[in-house]
């Protein structure tokens, strides 16, 4: 064996350290821990932490290091953890939307079981537990305000119809969200549908 051969145990402690370094409920992907082995000794190594019980595959190559609750065992991860390894750490980018989108920022109690986010990477579907996550690639211009708050706010409203963004609705936003971050989306206007526009500008402007 040549001195730059790594064997399958130093592979394993190495990997095993890695996820342990992201915490629990971290999800991850093989391709996430190229830099320490092979894809072949990544694979066999992160079976034989499933076999041991400190990690867990979720669906086809997509694997998390559970949370542990005292009465309820094992917790299910994120949608966002999830998302975040189907996608790819730093090569794609996410954008929630549909009832996902609305839900995350208060506008609806509805928790849906099919979660929507937008990417311009590839189209994906996986299904973890009873939670489908639903990758949609979508158009240069929806991607523009990923990760802002607009992006979000856009895709909400969107969801919810311009009939339904009521008083209450925008009074519940300002009082969720800090007044610097609301005065931010003057920025991304532009990118918004011209019925939204109103909308924005009283966000950025207004208090509870």
């Amino acid at each position: 064996m040549s001195g730059s051969t790594k064997s399958p145990q130093a592979v394993d402690s190495k990997i095993l350290a890695s996820i342990r370094k992201r915490g629990r409920g971290s999800v991850f992907v093989p391709t996430d821990f190229l830099g320490i082995g092979s894809r072949r000794a990544v694979d066999v190594a992160l079976h034989r932490l499933i076999r041991q019980g400190v990690i867990r595959r979720l669906a086809r190559g997509i694997y998390d290091f559970p949370k542990e609750h005292p009465v309820l065992g094992p917790l299910e991860p994120s949608a966002e953890a999830i998302a975040l390894a189907l996608a790819g750490r730093d090569r794609t980018r996410l954008q929630p939307a549909g009832a996902y989108a609305a839900n995350t920022l208060g506008l609806s109690q509805q928790v849906p079981a099919r979660i929507v986010f937008l990417t311009d990477g590839p189209t994906r579907v996986v299904k973890v537990g009873p939670t489908t996550i639903h990758l949609r690639r979508t158009t240069p211009k929806n991607m523009e305000t990923a990760g802002r708050l607009s992006g979000i706010l856009i895709q909400a409203l969107r969801e919810l119809g311009q009939d339904h963004v009521t008083p209450a609705r925008i009074t519940h936003l300002k009082r969720t969200i800090p007044a610097g971050e609301r005065q931010k989306l003057l920025k991304d206007i532009r990118l918004a549908p011209a019925w939204m526009h109103p909308i924005f500008r009283d966000l950025a402007g207004g208090d509870a």
